[in-house]
């Protein structure tokens, strides 16, 4: 099974998953067998900034083999051609590559529901809705702020070592 993982930057199982898979700068393709990891690549988003035409993004995924999709949101219609294409969106992560794939190994995350901010319709968002969000947000900053943190001090306990 091969997962592609909307992600913020290009470290693999160390990648923190986008808030969006439409306009995150990589996907992070994980090849899984059983539970576990075969192979773990990495792919520049060419719609990143542009957003691409309604399908292309999900075309492009496609294209790289993809079984399933995991973003922290993705709007409705993309999840509709997702469904098309026979490729399960899983919606609601954050946190690094690792994590969202054990959540979702352990059932953890499943299923998906678009984005209020994709509607159609003129954006109302309740304040829950976006304190959630930014909550949501700052968690992803952080773990993307202690991942280099440490391995700022590996790195000097090497040195140390020397």
């Amino acid at each position: 099974m091969k997962i592609a993982l909307a992600t913020e930057d290009d470290r693999g199982v160390e990648a923190v998953l986008s808030h969006h898979f439409g306009r995150c700068p990589y996907y992070t393709l994980v090849d899984i067998d059983g539970e576990e990891i075969k192979d773990v690549k990495t792919a520049q988003n060419p719609f990143y900034g542009s957003h691409g035409q309604p399908g292309e993004v999900p075309n492009f995924i496609r294209g790289l083999g993809a079984d399933i999709i995991i973003a922290g949101g993705m709007g409705p219609k993309a999840i509709g051609f997702f469904n098309e294409f026979g490729i399960q969106a899983i919606t609601g992560g954050s946190g690094m590559v690792k994590d969202v794939i054990k959540a979702y190994l352990n059932g953890e995350l499943q299923g998906a529901s678009g984005c209020s901010d994709h509607d159609s319709l003129p954006h109302t968002h309740a304040p829950e809705h976006d304190e959630a969000t930014r909550l949501k947000e700052e968690i992803v900053a952080l773990r993307r702020g202690l991942a280099e943190a440490a391995e700022r001090l590996a790195r000097l306990e090497d040195r140390r070592k020397k």
